[in-house]
Formats: structure tokens, sequence, C-alpha cells
């Protein structure tokens, strides 16, 4: 193996927004046909034909292969609706009107039903940061989990990182996700990626990660992190 590591770029912001879209519509589809189908096309046409279709064409140019443009019209003639929000607040907005379409219909079991499209989306992209890892000679192990990260780290996260023997502490004060649900009032649906994302992108990078998550931006406003990971269990 080459001793230089390689250099990954991150995956796109639109890139991750559409396989967010696309493993919460297919946990929906699957839990409830057509049902839920017309759920998601209620909340794709709330959100904005015109603004789901830039993410759409983003995505596919940055190379995700996605299911946005099956709830997109081809001669919508839809105009922007948020043309100076950032591609965060767009991901944000896109998926708090999935969840609540989703809600709003099938309550509690929808909740669940959106949870595990957030669940396999997170390991998904923790099996993809593994990769990275190896691509560069690195085992899967808690040293290698940021350095080999799959979403660049915007200014408009404020956080600090900890690192310690087997643990990584991070606390983040300000995240556009977060910050974009609660200015929307939409703390019930963005909690249900909060809840979910993390441990599962640590899980998919490593079956034995542990993540402990006890604070949230939308419920203390400030989300608190602990990640351990014994460096013998990595993958060989």
């Amino acid at each position: 193996m080459n001793d230089t590591k390689m250099i990954i770029p991150p995956l796109s912001m639109y890139a991750i927004t559409a396989k967010l879209f696309t493993h919460v519509e297919r946990s929906v589809v699957s839990k409830y046909g057509e049902k839920g189908k017309d759920s998601i096309q209620q909340a794709v046409e709330c959100f904005g034909y015109k603004d789901a279709e830039e993410i759409a064409k983003t995505a596919t140019v940055d190379g995700e292969n996605h299911t946005l443009f099956n709830y997109i019209p081809s001669n919508h003639n839809a105009r922007n609706k948020y043309k100076d929000l950032t591609i965060y607040a767009l991901m944000a907005k896109l998926f708090a009107q999935l969840s609540k379409a989703v809600v709003e219909q099938f309550d509690d079991e929808g909740k669940d039903t959106i949870r595990e499209g957030v669940r396999t989306f997170g390991e998904e992209r923790g099996r993809g940061i593994a990769q990275r890892a190896r691509a560069n000679g690195e085992k899967n192990t808690i040293i290698n989990y940021l350095s080999n990260y799959d979403m660049g780290r915007s200014d408009l996260f404020t956080y600090t990182s900890d690192f310690k023997p087997e643990e990584i502490e991070q606390n983040f004060t300000a995240c556009p996700f977060g910050q974009q649900w609660g200015d929307d009032n939409m703390h019930e649906y963005g909690i249900l990626y909060c809840e979910m994302i993390d441990p599962a992108v640590a899980r998919g990078y490593n079956p034995k990660f542990e993540v402990e998550h006890d604070q949230y931006v939308l419920k203390q406003g400030n989300c608190h992190f602990r990640f351990t990971l014994k460096e013998s269990d990595s993958n060989d």
C-alpha cells in the first residue's frame, strides 16, 4: 500500500440529501405501499417541486442514484420557494415534510417507519466511511472514524471534539439541521433524525461502535456525544 494517504472528497450535501430521501421513501413504501407513496408525493409537493428538482439534478450529477425524481412531475412549472437557503436547511426542510406527512397519516407507527429509513441511511453511510478508511490502508478503529468521515463540516456547525483513549467526546452548540427545524417549529419531526443518525452511522462503520447521545440541540440546546470503541474491535 502506498504510504501517501489518498484525499477522498466528502460526499456532496445534495447527494446526501437525496440518499436520505431514498432510504426514508423505501422504508415508507415498504411499510405502507401506495398509501405511503401518496404521503411522500404530498410531502414533496409541499416542500416544492422546483427546489426538489434542483436537489435531484445535482445529486445525480454528483453520482447518487436516488428515487426523488419519481415524485417530481416533469411539467410542474413551479418556482423556487427557498432560493436563498443552504443545502443543509433544504435537507432539514425536506426531511421534516416527509416525516410530517407520514406521521400525520400513520401516527406513532409512522414515526418508527421514518426512524427505520434514517437507520438504513446511516448504516450505509457508515459502511462507506469504513471503505474510505480501507482505501487508505486503515482499519475501522475509532481513531480513523472522523478522519475518514463522509460529510464535510461546514462553518455552520460549531462543535468541539475531545479525543481520549478509545473514546471521542463531541459537543455541538450549533447545527444547521437543528436550527432549521427549530425555526420552522418542526422539533417533533427533526428529532426522528437526531435520535437515529449518529448511532446508525457509527454502527455501519463498525458494529461494535457504541454511541451515547444524551443531549440534543432540539431539546437542550446542544448535542452531546460519547463515541466508544476498543482499538482491538476492528475488521482486518
